[in-house]
């Protein structure tokens, strides 16, 4: 008789299970970078407002971005060999952009972030600004659908831990900031908090582009 615990060699178990983390870590260190998406959603935790629908909506949008990336992208490799390449090297160069841009933004100082005042606004006109910031930026698309999903051909087999951990990573990030920002708010409500956090985002982009150089 064969013991339901022997289907799953050891090994296999444990490469899954460093697949999922592996996932987690990288998709948290993408979506850590402060852009237009996490700009809104830091905003909406210091207000306090829809932050729960603000962040589901946010961690589901990734999530069907990563499924599309890790899903499709090796089909989409295998009709089309030279494309890997060619996003490979303009990952490189929007990710040395990037840096560089958190670069100049620390050198010239921030400008601390305030909450607007005001009363709230309605749920669904949050949520309609928000689906612009989130599908129709380009960035969430490269770092989504076609970063992650580069990344998860390195896994043959264990595409699903992969994405599995990357889509975790999105919802402890967005669910974090969201009802973290109160928190969060006394500390960058000062400029010198924004020019630290923009060398650590400098610092990243420019590592990750130099190990997609390097291969």
């Amino acid at each position: 008789m064969i013991h339901a615990h022997r289907l799953v060699k050891p090994e296999t178990g444990g490469a899954m299970l460093t697949t999922y983390f592996t996932g987690m870590s990288v998709g948290l260190g993408l979506i850590v970078a402060i852009g237009a998406q996490n700009a809104f959603v830091l905003r909406q935790g210091l207000l306090r407002e829809h932050v729960f629908a603000v962040c589901l909506f946010c961690a589901a949008s990734d999530a069907l971005l990563i499924a599309a990336g890790v899903a499709g992208f090796g089909t989409l490799m295998e009709a089309a060999p030279w494309l890997g390449t060619a996003l490979r090297w303009g990952g490189v160069a929007f990710l040395l952009w990037y840096g560089w841009r958190s670069f100049r933004s620390a050198w010239r100082g921030g400008t601390g972030l305030a909450a607007a005042e005001g009363g709230a606004a309605p749920l669904g006109r949050v949520l309609a600004t928000l689906a612009a910031i989130t599908w129709l930026n380009p960035h969430v698309w490269l770092d989504t659908v076609v970063f992650l999903g580069t990344i998860s051909t390195r896994y043959p087999g264990q595409g699903l831990a992969f994405a599995a951990g990357a889509m975790t990573g999105s919802f402890l990030f967005f669910f974090g900031l969201g009802y973290g920002a109160r928190l969060l708010a006394p500390l960058f409500a000062r400029p010198r908090a924004w020019q630290v956090l923009d060398v650590l985002i400098g610092g990243t982009m420019w590592s990750i582009a130099l190990s997609l150089a390097l291969g």
